[in-house]
């Protein structure tokens, strides 16, 4: 092999053995595989997982897939990185390592022994969550355990107001994990499980709230059956319960995530959206667009399209001072998704109010639509577009854009 060493951007060179045979980069958690060969570990797992079963360099097959972390080259890295500090090198952190599946088998049966201490297996769940929130590889193994039947029958073994931590501790664990369609079948069946769930979106804790949240938001979109979904949506108070995590004063991204996700999973079942209009999920929808991320703006304006169906969504949407503006200003500013969901549901308000058609021309909608119907946007995208512009048609201000002779040249479908 070439012992020479290659520049790097940042005026630096990267010894040749520091870095890994796959990427060619700078190895974080170097793992040595049964061939004595090293590479970093996110390279060689995901060499396996594609189904190679040989060495990356000496392509001797891999007899065991067992990865040994190479500490003693992981600390050399760590002593450059931090030599070089002076060019830009950040120091790679000391990486944990997955978890042992013996560990995992160990702390699940002791927090499943009910004749346990209460205290030993709340310590056990503890430690569980902390393997699960440290990677994906830990959940896997966590999984591979039965892990999920396991943590169901604790978090419904006492279903009533003074459930204790344990039940709690299971239930953040499991909203953490996908669950099967039959576990999803076993949480939405039972009437007494679905209104626990609903009964902890008010707890005093925010944690346990949006963990119930979580849990929710994973079975109604985990199972196929509308009869189930419509159960757990036509639960007594469990919109509000999810408005109330939306609304919640503090910042806690989390809890805009969750909400969102579990609003628009209870919103798909079309019959019960009255529910979620009557429990303020439009006010709160709307004073918090702008906090969203861009994956999750994109759920709150699928779940505003959405409410904007129903007369009582479209009449709530309308009398928000700020949904027409708010909704103007996102088209062809978040995503083409954004802008599509945007779009259909000023299509809705339009269709309904003259007074937000004259809103949505004050705020600037015709340019914006213009512009989208001949941008890369979706095609549902821009037919919506070509609707509006036909509905907003006697809106239009006499030296708008749409009366001038450069409209004759767009490429908006004639009407």
């Amino acid at each position: 092999m070439p012992g020479s060493l290659d520049p790097l951007d940042v005026g630096v060179q990267i010894p040749y053995h520091f870095r890994c045979p796959i990427s060619l980069e700078l190895m974080r958690d170097p793992v040595t595989v049964c061939t004595g060969q090293t590479y970093d570990r996110q390279s060689i797992e995901s060499w396996v997982a594609t189904g190679n079963i040989t060495c990356p360099v000496t392509r001797a097959p891999l007899s065991d897939f067992t990865l040994i972390p190479n500490h003693t080259l992981r600390r050399l890295i760590q002593e450059w990185c931090v030599a070089n500090r002076a060019f830009g090198v950040e120091r790679i952190p000391t990486p944990k390592q997955p978890a042992d599946p013996s560990l995992v088998r160990s702390l699940l049966n002791q927090a499943a022994a009910q004749s346990n201490h209460m205290n030993s297996r709340v310590a056990a769940l503890r430690r569980l969550r902390g393997l699960a929130r440290d990677s994906d590889k830990n959940r896997s193994v966590i999984s591979a355990n039965n892990a999920r039947e396991i943590l169901l029958a604790i978090v419904f073994s006492r279903m009533d107001s003074d459930s204790s931590e344990l039940n709690h501790e299971s239930l953040a664990i499991l909203s953490m994990f996908p669950l099967s369609e039959p576990e999803c079948v076993f949480v939405a069946s039972d009437p007494e499980r679905v209104s626990y769930l609903v009964a902890m979106l008010f707890h005093p804790s925010i944690d346990v709230r949006v963990n119930s949240a979580a849990l929710i938001e994973i079975v109604v979109a985990g199972m196929r059956s509308p009869e189930l979904r419509a159960q757990i949506s036509n639960a007594d108070d469990v919109f509000e319960g999810i408005v109330g995590i939306l609304n919640y004063p503090l910042a806690y991204p989390r809890a805009l995530k969750v909400g969102i996700k579990a609003l628009f999973a209870l919103c798909l079942v079309k019959q019960h959206r009255q529910r979620a209009v009557t429990a303020g999920a439009v006010e709160a929808l709307i004073d918090r667009l702008q906090d969203f991320e861009k994956c999750d703006a994109e759920r709150a304006l699928a779940t505003i399209e959405l409410l904007s169906r129903i007369p009582s969504g479209c009449a709530a949407l309308a009398s928000h001072a700020l949904t027409v503006p708010l909704l103007v200003k996102i088209i062809l500013k978040i995503s083409e998704r954004a802008t599509e969901y945007a779009a259909g549901a000023l299509l809705s308000l339009c269709s309904a109010s003259e007074q937000a058609q004259k809103e949505a021309v004050a705020a600037g909608v015709l340019i914006q639509l213009l512009l989208l119907v001949q941008s890369d946007c979706t095609e549902r995208a821009k037919r919506k577009a070509q609707m509006l512009l036909k509905q907003l048609r006697d809106c239009w201000p006499e030296d708008s854009i749409a009366n001038s002779d450069d409209f004759a040249c767009s490429d908006v479908v004639p009407f």
